[in-house]
């Protein structure tokens, strides 16, 4: 019977801290999504975090409601967050690039050619 109660604590913790991890992932990116000036940052700040604090929640998912059932949706989540997010994501700054987005600064796009070929010509 203790190691019972014991192991409920156990994994009562660690949904505990997987759901503080997700919700700390997911503040960032939201914090990301209204701080940052363009397209492009805030695609990345909404992709990387929100992916992993989601990834955390569902596994807490996992953990509290075990292997079957709800818990196998919740790996089936994760599996279709870790396909989806970087695509989507891909896809959006592929469209703002073409639709003429600007990026800040000197950051530019690498010439279809690519640049380490024109400087080991020049040498």
């Amino acid at each position: 019977m203790i190691a019972t109660s014991t192991t409920a604590t156990v994994a009562d913790l660690t949904v505990v801290a997987l759901v503080v991890v997700g919700v700390f992932f997911l503040a960032v990116g939201t914090l990301g999504l209204l701080r940052l000036p363009n397209v492009y940052n805030r695609m990345h700040a909404t992709s990387k975090p929100t992916t992993l604090g989601t990834a955390a929640i569902f596994l807490a998912g996992f953990v509290d409601f075990g292997p079957g059932g709800a818990g196998l949706a919740s790996l089936v989540g994760i599996v279709f967050l870790f396909l989806t997010v970087p695509t989507g994501a891909h896809m959006i700054s592929r469209a703002a690039q073409k639709t003429g987005v600007p990026f800040l600064g000197g950051v530019t796009w690498p010439s279809p050619q690519g640049e380490e070929a024109d400087e080991s010509e020049k040498s």
